[in-house]
């Protein structure tokens, strides 16, 4: 996964979470045809990471691009390429071959702050979430308390789901459930491999009877998995753990003046934002990380 294939990686910033990019290189300032002096928005994105974006558009960050382009009144072009290691250097730090112009010019979703990239103000605000499926005994855990409430012999008998360097771990080993832990690898090298198959392959089908993960991933599967009726819980955060992150886009740093444009088309753009978001079922939090009621206006 990336800093949101990780989110232990997103967490840890969210990622931590975050590995999105590779390792450290020197900052290259923005060449003379700078983004948009064609008129033409270029974005880097996963070609199959549901439901942040896919080949196919189908994505989140894929319709927000779509938006981002029609109120500029720029063509929109993408570079695809996994959300692992090497990303940024491979997407928004790379140039095209015998040529000034770097491939693409705008990263949709990194965590507020991402160091490897200028990021603009947040347009979500999201948390983990704990998932499980309707009907087999958890339908009353709202909460990491109430996971902790069930009775001994039936928690000592759940097999839980969650991503390596995900920040429920610490809250896993001082509850001792680490030994009931599916561990699952935040970037496996398998492009064809993605973050929500934890929910709609491994939990539908009863390998395991719960998960955490990355708040969009949970509520998108929830309403688009059929096999199995999945339940999304969104948690705080607590003393020490902390669950929930804002989201921003990424531009080079030296790209200054395309940074406060993209700022001022989230600003006068954040109401259809939202309602993207809502139609994927992004659970969204306030400021100090409370649940914000769900404003789905149906299935993307």
């Amino acid at each position: 996964m990336s800093w949101r294939r990780s989110l232990g990686r997103m967490a840890g910033a969210a990622l931590a979470l975050l590995c999105l990019a590779g390792p450290a290189v020197a900052q290259q300032a923005g060449s003379d045809a700078g983004p948009g002096q064609d008129k033409v928005l270029r974005v880097c994105q996963d070609p199959n990471n549901l439901p942040f974006s896919n080949r196919a558009e189908a994505g989140f960050e894929n319709r927000i691009a779509a938006l981002l382009a029609q109120e500029l009144g720029w063509k929109l072009e993408h570079t695809w390429f996994p959300q692992r290691i090497g990303f940024i250097r491979n997407t928004l730090r790379a140039k095209v071959d015998n040529s000034d112009r770097y491939k693409c010019d705008l990263v949709i979703g990194v965590p507020a702050g991402f160091e490897m990239a200028a990021t603009t103000r947040p347009y979500y605000h999201s948390s983990y979430a704990l998932v499980y499926v309707k009907g087999k005994g958890l339908d009353g855990v709202r909460s990491l308390d109430d996971l902790m409430a069930l009775k001994p012999e039936q928690r000592g008998k759940l097999r839980i789901g969650a991503f390596s360097s995900s920040p429920v771990t610490e809250w896993l080993l001082q509850n001792k459930l680490m030994d009931q832990v599916d561990w699952y690898q935040n970037q496996t090298g398998d492009a064809e491999q993605y973050p929500g198959q934890i929910i709609e392959r491994d939990l539908a089908s009863g390998k395991i009877d719960a998960a955490f993960v990355w708040g969009p991933i949970a509520g998108y599967f929830a309403h688009n998995t059929r096999s199995a009726p999945i339940v999304a819980v969104p948690l705080a955060s607590r003393p020490g753990m902390k669950l929930d992150y804002e989201i921003a886009m990424a531009v080079r740093h030296g790209d200054k003046e395309f940074r406060q444009r993209i700022d001022q088309l989230i600003g006068s753009n954040q109401a259809k934002i939202d309602a993207i978001l809502a139609e994927y079922g992004v659970p969204l939090v306030d400021g100090q990380g409370r649940a914000l009621p769900s404003s789905r206006q149906g299935k993307p």
